[in-house]
């Protein structure tokens, strides 16, 4: 019985290093595949950003920073938990991939989302490459 007990104890110990998966970092044309398939895509920027360069589209907006870096996590999670479930893939664009890398490793490592992708440039460089973009709309 202590040799099964010892199992049980190492398993609960390193389990937190098994619930998560890596997080993919994807360029401009793997998310054009992801988009394709129907994989849900979350635009972390500002509503005021998104006036700007319009969204990717089929993407949601759910704004995680605001213009003083302010968060709460606990209200954007909400919001994300019911577009998709830690089970299900996710794809996270910003300006330029900065906020989306904190962003993703949030989702993946502390809330156990397993299938995190990350656009590494940002719609600034999907634009840049002549992908489309829909007018962001509040409806």
């Amino acid at each position: 019985m202590p040799i099964q007990l010892f199992r049980v104890l190492i398993f609960i110990l390193l389990w937190p290093a098994w619930a998560h998966a890596e997080i993919t970092q994807v360029s401009n044309e793997s998310l054009q595949q992801l988009q394709e398939s129907g994989v849900t895509i979350i635009d972390v920027r500002r509503q005021d950003e998104w006036e700007e360069t319009g969204l990717v589209e089929g993407s949601h907006g759910i704004t995680f920073f605001d213009h003083q870096g302010r968060y709460d996590v606990n209200a954007w999670l909400n919001d994300v938990s019911k577009l998709v479930k830690p089970d299900e893939p996710v794809v996270l664009i910003c300006a330029r991939g900065v906020r989306t890398s904190k962003i993703a490793e949030l989702l993946d490592k502390r809330l156990g989302y397993t299938q995190v992708h990350n656009v590494t440039d940002g719609i600034q460089s999907w634009i840049k490459n002549d992908k489309p973009v829909v007018p962001w709309s509040s409806e």
